[in-house]
């Protein structure tokens, strides 16, 4: 039951997370020739390999390892993303040992986020999730993000502290939860939570619990019923608000 979650699709924050750690560690290193072909060799792959996948001759990787070129933060971003590429492939073998090596297990509660840059309004968030909304009121400020919870996995592994991390850059975001049975014990850590979503949006339950929805309005956040037919579903519709955005 553990490793359920690397079946489908390794989650957007937890590739996030993990490039951003190689790239600081090249950015950062006194030799960034040497670091790329630490990171490189570390994935397993040849020089040839990123080269096709940066679309460029293995003679270049090679000045750049050998310290004949400088990279610059453009190069270091596709260096990295032609790895990840390399290693999806291959079924991730190498980003679930960094996942380890990083302590970032934690974040198998999260399904996918998004910033939503354009932002968009509480009427298409419905339209993409299939929603009900279930308070009285709606949000009339504009959602610039958003978070797909695994809800079971969320409440027994988040602390207060990554709580606010899977808030993005913004709590002016919607929060999603799947696997969602009755929606009072999500509700319940919304309340305690330190920074609350714009929004709230639950996905599973067949009988919403009166206290989600009383939470709901005592707090002030909007609640809405996802009535998409499954996880998969749901999570293409809000991919297509972020392509959209």
């Amino acid at each position: 039951m553990a490793e359920e979650w690397w079946s489908l699709e390794i989650p957007y924050v937890i590739l996030d997370a993990v490039t951003k750690r190689i790239a600081g560690d090249i950015v950062m290193a006194e030799r960034a020739g040497r670091a790329l072909r630490k990171w490189r060799e570390f994935f397993h792959a040849s020089q040839i390999e990123v080269a096709r996948r940066m679309g460029v001759s293995p003679s270049v990787i090679s000045d750049y390892e050998k310290g004949r070129r400088t990279p610059g933060a453009a190069f270091v971003k596709r260096f990295v993303e032609a790895l990840v590429e390399i290693d999806e492939k291959k079924g991730w073998p190498t980003i679930k040992k960094l996942v380890k090596m990083f302590q970032l297990q934690h974040l198998h509660a999260v399904v996918d986020m998004r910033e939503l840059e354009g932002g968009i309004g509480f009427d298409e968030l419905l339209l993409a999730v299939r929603g009900i909304p279930l308070t009285s009121f709606a949000l009339e400020e504009k959602i610039y993000g958003y978070t797909v919870l695994d809800s079971i996995a969320a409440i027994l592994s988040l602390s207060g502290n990554e709580f606010i991390y899977v808030m993005g850059s913004t709590s002016q975001r919607a929060l999603v939860f799947t696997r969602v049975t009755t929606g009072r014990s999500p509700m319940i850590a919304v309340r305690v939570a330190p920074i609350k979503p714009a929004v709230v949006v639950i996905h599973g339950p067949r009988r919403v619990d009166y206290l989600a929805v009383l939470i709901a309005e005592a707090e002030r956040v909007p609640l809405i019923l996802s009535t998409a037919r499954s996880v998969e579903e749901l999570v293409e519709g809000l991919r297509g608000l972020a392509r959209r955005a």
